[in-house]
């Protein structure tokens, strides 16, 4: 499978660096020439898209939905030849849920937001990822309290990512209700952690873990001989979370890779503020490694959902064509690769 898609972060309240809500497709001008942009998508001859819609303003009440813009975009998509990849989260919640990813209402209501758009597009959409990112999602908001909640620290990013995992169950669950066959297409960041400094090894392997958690606890995989079960325990993890996370495990019907060579290679340093991380830019083969890791480590299909290169236009294409390569040499080597 191709796919192409637009990027659709909408964060509401990001107080901390603008005041006002960031809503990409309002900065692309996505809202009023969304007809012109599935045409270029269409052009392109590619088979799928991801895409995203708007939680914040489908439901801008508790009790209030509002389907005008879907209604008319996502049965286009379908016009177009475009298979959809609907992205149902991506970094924020509507400004009327308190706390945001900490509020207790959190995994309920995302769960009634995604039966919801299931109902409404039974028949149209079969592929969903029910939250994009999850360990972006609790960086940001848990760990750097840049995003609504705003927490610090790594008890702020294990407490967002434990309701942002028992979301995920929960949509998985509501999703499948309504459509049986839906296939998820759980979609996270991935990076490499490396150090010159013997003395951080620890850190790397910590930072590695960490970034398989999403999937792990989503997938019911973390118990008492995980390589993190202290290091949860210690942020607020139990016996009981682990045995709910057992229970309500949700399919990983498809492992969605991030991997952009300007982000995933990530160099641990010690420096006189504490450990910090480099980002050297990455060549194909930690691409490579990436994929080659989550599909070993969950055995399930996998797809490159997201990358993209900086520079001129010839490092850009040098990176499309290293990523096909690496694609091609991991099918012929029983990968199961997707798209």
């Amino acid at each position: 499978m191709w796919a192409t898609g637009i990027e659709d972060t909408f964060i509401t309240d990001p107080w901390l660096a603008t005041g006002r809500t960031l809503d990409e497709y309002e900065l692309t001008h996505h809202y009023q020439l969304w007809r012109e942009d599935l045409d270029r998508m269409a052009d392109l001859g590619v088979s799928a898209a991801r895409y995203g819609i708007p939680w914040y303003r489908i439901q801008p009440a508790p009790d209030r939905w509002d389907w005008s813009f879907p209604d008319q975009v996502l049965p286009a998509l379908r016009d177009h030849g475009l298979e959809i990849l609907l992205d149902l989260v991506h970094y924020g919640t509507p400004a009327w849920l308190h706390r945001a990813f900490l509020s207790p209402a959190y995994a309920d209501r995302v769960a009634e937001y995604a039966a919801a758009v299931a109902g409404r597009y039974r028949g149209l959409i079969r592929c969903f990822t029910p939250l994009n990112e999850p360990r972006i999602t609790a960086w940001y908001t848990g760990r750097v309290g840049l995003w609504p909640p705003y927490a610090y620290g790594w008890t702020g990013f294990a407490r967002v990512m434990l309701s942002l995992c028992q979301g995920i169950c929960q949509t998985a669950a509501a999703l499948r209700e309504v459509v049986p066959d839906a296939v998820l297409v759980h979609v996270d960041a991935t990076d490499q952690y490396v150090s010159l400094d013997p003395s951080l090894a620890d850190e790397v392997r910590l930072r590695q873990q960490v970034g398989f958690l999403a999937l792990d606890l989503v997938s019911g995989r973390v118990d008492d001989r995980h390589p993190l079960w202290d290091w949860l325990c210690r942020r607020g993890f139990t016996e009981a979370l682990a045995a709910w996370f057992r229970d309500h495990a949700a399919p990983l019907d498809v492992v969605g890779v991030n991997m952009y060579p300007m982000y995933s290679l990530k160099r641990l340093v010690r420096t006189r503020r504490g450990i910090r991380q480099q980002t050297p830019y990455a060549p194909p083969d930690v691409l490579k490694t990436l994929v080659a890791w989550y599909a070993g480590r969950y055995r399930r299909p996998v797809m490159i959902t997201e990358t993209a290169a900086r520079g001129p236009i010839w490092r850009r294409a040098r990176w499309m064509d290293e990523s096909i390569g690496v694609v091609r040499d991991l099918r012929a080597a029983g990968v199961p690769i997707i798209g």
